[in-house]
């Protein structure tokens, strides 16, 4: 029983470790030196490594430029346990060091992390380039096709403002005559009142209008 009664009072004046916050800070960059903005730097573990197992999963995001900080806590127990800090795919070991994140000025180590990967051309980017092209050739079709049509005289016409008034099909001759003279040629070459030249070029026009939609 004394036994038991010293064992507690020694753990009770034992001091507890308890945990302090641990940062790792650095500089993410690719294989050009170009910063990896906006990315996720994550916390795993290599196989086995159970101890590691606490802090897989904690996360932080690079800035734009690229500077990140990774947050967890540890303390003398954990000191020199292996974890890797996974960017873009690509792992980074990194052995928590209790004592040189104790003696920093800043309280936090730092690791920066160069990818073996070049960038990638961002979506907006590779958007932005697909319109530009498809801008392009849209244009060059359009020069294409006013400048063939500029090559003859009625298409320097039309680009002037004047186009060749419409020509409709007699229905007694089958002769192609202007839209604005088919009544008075039905009239003066076949013979017809009016109104019924009238009534005739208005059926044929209908029926262009029909045909047309």
């Amino acid at each position: 029983m004394k036994h038991i009664l010293w064992a507690t009072i020694l753990l009770l004046l034992t001091p507890l470790a308890s945990a302090e916050t641990y940062r790792i800070s650095g500089k993410a960059t690719y294989a050009d030196n170009s910063a990896v903005a906006l990315g996720y730097v994550y916390v795993n573990c290599e196989q086995g490594v159970f101890e590691c197992y606490q802090y897989r999963g904690t996360e932080a995001m690079t800035n734009a430029y690229g500077e990140f900080t990774v947050v967890i806590d540890a303390d003398s127990e954990e000191d020199g346990i292996e974890i890797l800090l996974t960017l873009k795919g690509e792992n980074f070991t990194h052995v928590i060091d209790i004592n040189q994140h104790q003696n920093s000025p800043e309280g936090k180590v730092y690791q920066n992390l160069k990818l073996q990967q070049n960038p990638t051309a961002s979506g907006v980017m590779m958007g932005f380039g697909c319109f530009i092209v498809l801008f392009v050739v849209a244009l060059v079709s359009v020069l294409l096709r006013t400048g063939s049509r500029l090559s003859t005289k009625r298409g320097r016409l039309e680009f002037m403002g004047y186009r060749e008034a419409k020509r409709l099909e007699c229905p007694k001759c089958k002769e192609m005559v202007y839209q604005h003279e088919l009544v008075k040629h039905l009239i003066v070459d076949h013979d017809l009142d009016p109104l019924d030249a009238g009534e005739m070029t208005g059926r044929v026009m209908r029926r262009t209008w029909s045909e047309e939609e």
